[in-house]
């Protein structure tokens, strides 16, 4: 894909997530050059500059640069941040239309520039525009991912091991369906250090209104943050720094991200939250969760907000 020594990442977008996410890439270590492309071209100098400053700590170098999309010729990931931003009060839908124009701007000038690489989408609302990424630069859909419910497992997690006093790593639970109102948690398959969810809920009489209090803290986690601080930044950009990282050295790991289903779960043609195996091509395959009927349900809901959304804006 790339004809030159080391990985290579272009990031478009250096707002909050961007920057979060760039900072997360230095300080890992994960990419031999990150170029980054804005529009507010004072503010991104200021941050190449902060950034790399801070290399001679980081475990590895990392070459930060002002980019232009001719950086894309060569990249092994384009990573997109930019749009149109979550406003208070706003759901990630009302964004679509606005993002969608934005997405598809962004894409030609990707593809213009002879990219070969992957993307990866982490602009809300991420499935629609994930699906629209992938509409606009003909790339094979294995090629394209979306940020997904990377970071509602994450958030999850965390809460699952606070409530159990566990470290999050040691918690297995995903967050699956549209990154937004109508994602769920897929309680059936969750486990605390190698504890069933499903046996805790049997043995402990409350234990299932705790869960669904710490699952409805995961799904409004964004609006809060939002109301607080503006917008959420470290949490998805360090999600995305973990993707990142599974595809730049080949991890065949599970991730929960927004991938393209053609079949899985009963659902055609969309791109939606579900573990999948990532590596260096991309994603390898979506997993299928075993789901039981009440997660069924509520998934094949979730997916027809998407799939309403899709036919709106694609047909």
């Amino acid at each position: 894909m790339a004809n030159h020594v080391g990985n290579k990442v272009v990031l478009i977008g250096a707002g909050d997530v961007g920057v979060a996410y760039a900072f997360s890439l230095v300080n890992q270590g994960i990419v031999d050059h990150l170029a980054i492309i804005d529009i507010d071209e004072k503010k991104l100098e200021g941050n190449v500059m902060d950034l790399n400053h801070g290399v001679v700590w980081a475990p590895s170098r990392t070459r930060v640069t002002k980019g232009t999309y001719e950086d894309c010729r060569d990249a092994d990931l384009v990573v997109i941040c930019a749009g149109a931003a979550q406003k208070p009060g706003e759901t990630r839908l009302d964004l679509v239309g606005k993002n969608i124009k934005i997405m598809n701007s962004i894409v030609d000038d990707v593809m213009g520039n002879g990219f070969d690489g992957i993307f990866l989408v982490a602009t809300n609302p991420v499935d629609v525009l994930t699906y629209a990424v992938w509409k606009a630069s003909g790339l094979d859909h294995h090629r394209v991912i979306g940020s997904g419910t990377v970071l509602d497992s994450a958030r999850y997690r965390y809460m699952l091991g606070e409530l159990e006093d566990v470290s999050p790593m040691s918690v297995h639970a995903y967050i699956v369906g549209e990154h937004g109102d109508s994602e769920l948690p897929v309680v059936s398959t969750a486990n605390i250090a190698g504890v069933p969810l499903s046996r805790q809920l049997k043995e402990n009489p409350g234990y299932a209104e705790r869960i669904e209090e710490i699952f409805e803290n995961t799904r409004d986690a964004a609006y809060r943050i939002i109301d607080a601080k503006g917008s959420t930044s470290y949490g998805i950009g360090m999600g995305l720094a973990r993707i990142t990282r599974a595809v730049i050295q080949n991890q065949d790991v599970a991730l929960p991200v927004s991938a393209y289903l053609q079949g899985e779960y009963g659902v055609e043609d969309l791109y939606i939250g579900t573990p999948a195996i990532i590596n260096r091509n991309g994603i390898v395959r979506p997993v299928e969760l075993q789901l039981n009927d009440h997660e069924k349900e509520r998934f094949a809901a979730s997916a027809k907000t998407l799939s309403d959304i899709k036919e709106e804006f694609f047909g």
